[in-house]
């Protein structure tokens, strides 16, 4: 007991921060798996001979269920993290395994759906429950962290991925990402820990006695009032329609098709994924600074200032390819503003809504996220079809994102009407 002691709640380290370190390497491999479904667009049409309509649609089923499963998963991690952790990598490896024999279309409608619903456990929301349970000191810094994981993991793994694929094939692709899962799954059982209440800790830097929370009996119990409580308030739809545009502006336009377009304009598959791996460096210190800024800035004004950035950056990507200057501009822009936005986003709904039950609020946020990736990842397949290119797409892209900017400038203030807990519904 001694022993346990002194690792787990020793003076020397709190054991939030090995949590928010396993975390990391799970959020590293699913931002990693997230951002690998572009590399199959351009191999799936050359072997197979699919549009890219046909591709996009598996594409965005795969990205809509990465964002459906968010508030379930919110909800499920109430009753156990770890568990619900592990069941998702398990679900992702056996998904990928199956990839390797698939022949037809609707194959990869189902297994990347998979991938998708997988990886959507091991994303924002998981960031978001493990900030707020395991940390009250430097909350906004651990979720700049935590978000800025997933870039990292396209990093790591989008020119990695893309080198097996270009030279052994896109089947030997995703038994690649299927091992780099598989060795996940003995971290997450050995070291992950649900509370620090578990412990016989408080969360880091919190004063005073742990207050004990119900667990709510089902995930669909606890998700649904927390979602008909929250359509109550204008703050609400603010938010999750500014997310709407992130998703689309995001993983649905340029992190599933910039490889596409990049071979388009007469780049190779690997200079897509570098460019990728670009805005992947830059997003990983965007989205840190973004987590150190979101506790001294009100988040507001620092959203609005990142949609207004990534709208300019996108209004220019398409003009972009013409000068190896003008790519160097929006890779450095655009990757600081990815996933910068994730982190104030977290603090509104924390401050508007309460703490409490933020995991769950946050999955309802982010599946509208991804249902806006999903959109645009179907929606510039069928424009590239009918009209042969793909600048419609980023400047209605960038227009959007303008609109963004004047949603998230209309959030209320904290404590404005609303007393910061979710309205139950009646």
């Amino acid at each position: 007991m001694e022993s346990r002691n002194a690792i787990e709640g020793g003076a020397r380290m709190h054991y939030g921060w090995i949590i928010a370190g396993v975390t990391f390497l799970v959020l590293l491999v699913g931002g990693g798996l997230r951002g690998s479904s572009g590399i199959l667009v351009v191999p799936l049409q050359n072997d197979f001979q699919w549009s890219v309509a046909t591709i996009s649609c598996a594409l965005a089923v795969n990205i809509t269920m990465y964002g459906l499963v968010g508030p379930f998963a919110g909800a499920m991690m109430e009753r156990g993290l770890r568990r619900c952790i592990t069941t998702a990598l398990l679900a992702v490896i056996a998904a990928l395994v199956l990839t390797f024999r698939m022949s037809q279309a609707w194959q990869l409608v189902v297994l990347w759906g998979v991938v998708g619903a997988g990886c959507g456990v091991l994303a924002n929301v998981l960031a978001a429950t493990v900030a707020t349970r395991w940390f009250e000191a430097k909350r906004g810094l651990v979720v700049g962290i935590l978000t800025s994981a997933s870039s990292a993991g396209q990093l790591i793994f989008l020119p990695l991925l893309t080198g097996i694929a270009v030279s052994l094939g896109w089947r030997w692709m995703v038994l690649a990402a299927a091992a780099v899962t598989a060795g996940l799954v003995p971290i997450v059982l050995l070291l992950m820990r649900g509370r620090p209440e578990e412990l016989g800790l408080r969360p880091y830097g919190q004063e005073g006695t742990v207050e004990d929370e119900a667990k709510p009996a089902t995930a669909h119990e606890s998700a649904f009032p927390v979602l008909l409580g929250a359509i109550r308030r204008a703050d609400f739809w603010l938010i999750a329609g500014s997310l709407f545009i992130c998703g689309a502006s995001t993983n649905g336009l340029v992190g599933t098709h910039l490889i596409a377009v990049c071979v388009d304009r007469g780049l190779g598959q690997m200079q897509g994924a570098n460019l990728l791996a670009t805005m992947a460096v830059f997003n990983f210190v965007g989205a840190t600074a973004s987590g150190w800024l979101t506790d001294r800035i009100d988040s507001r004004y620092l959203l609005g200032t990142y949609y207004a950035l990534r709208a300019l950056s996108l209004l220019y990507l398409p003009f972009a390819f013409d000068s190896f200057y003008g790519l160097s501009i929006v890779s450095v822009f655009y990757g600081l503003d990815w996933t910068a936005t994730i982190p104030p986003t977290i603090r509104i709904t924390a401050d508007r809504f309460g703490t409490a039950q933020a995991g769950i609020m946050i999955g309802w946020l982010m599946a509208v996220h991804q249902l806006g990736g999903a959109a645009a990842a179907l929606g510039a397949g069928i424009l590239r079809f009918d009209l042969g290119s793909y600048v419609q797409t980023f400047l209605m892209s960038g227009a959007l994102c303008l609109g963004a900017t004047g949603m998230v400038l209309l959030i209320s203030t904290p404590g404005a009407g609303h007393t910061g807990k979710i309205l139950k519904p009646a």
